[in-house]
């Protein structure tokens, strides 16, 4: 592999690192173990495991990308495909640094929206690109099934966080 090939693919990392830091950033902790759950969420311990292999795919989608086109030939798609990062990265500020479950479901509905847009741009410059990221979509669709859940379980949250 070329040396331009490894530091694109180590720069990919790096974002989906960043991102990914948001869930050491803003934990569930106490706060989120005192809300009603739905019986069906998976253990707190998938979750970590989950969202690795999702970031493993992710990174190596983007490079798949960068290897056919470049930057300068996939601008859109690699916006786009920035976009899910950032929104990826405020969800967990949002359900557990603000506690407000009910702005997280609202936001994990444009991080839906941006995955699919960037699955169908990365299909356009790379298929096995785009097919790639159909586990994440899936993922963040039962992601946000599950915080619908919580949302619903937990009425008071929201308002009581606005409050604060």
């Amino acid at each position: 592999m070329a040396v331009n090939s490894i530091v694109a693919l180590t720069g990919f990392f790096a974002a989906c690192f960043v991102t990914a830091s948001s869930g050491a950033i803003f934990t569930p902790g106490p706060w989120y173990e005192s809300l009603n759950r739905p019986s069906w969420r998976p253990p707190n311990w998938l979750f970590p495991p989950a969202w690795t292999v999702l970031f493993v795919t992710i990174a190596i989608a983007g490079w798949m990308v960068w290897r056919v086109a470049g930057l300068e030939g996939a601008i859109i798609p690699f916006a786009i495909y920035a976009l899910q990062l950032v929104l990826n990265f405020a969800w967990s500020a949002l359900f557990f640094g603000l506690r407000r479950p009910d702005l997280a479901f609202a936001e994990v509905l444009f991080l839906w929206a941006s995955i699919l847009a960037t699955i169908i741009a990365f299909h356009g410059v790379d298929p096995a690109a785009g097919w790639l990221l159909v586990p994440y979509l899936c993922w963040v669709t039962f992601a946000a099934v599950l915080n619908f859940a919580m949302m619903r379980l937990n009425p008071r949250v929201a308002s009581e966080a606005a409050r604060a």
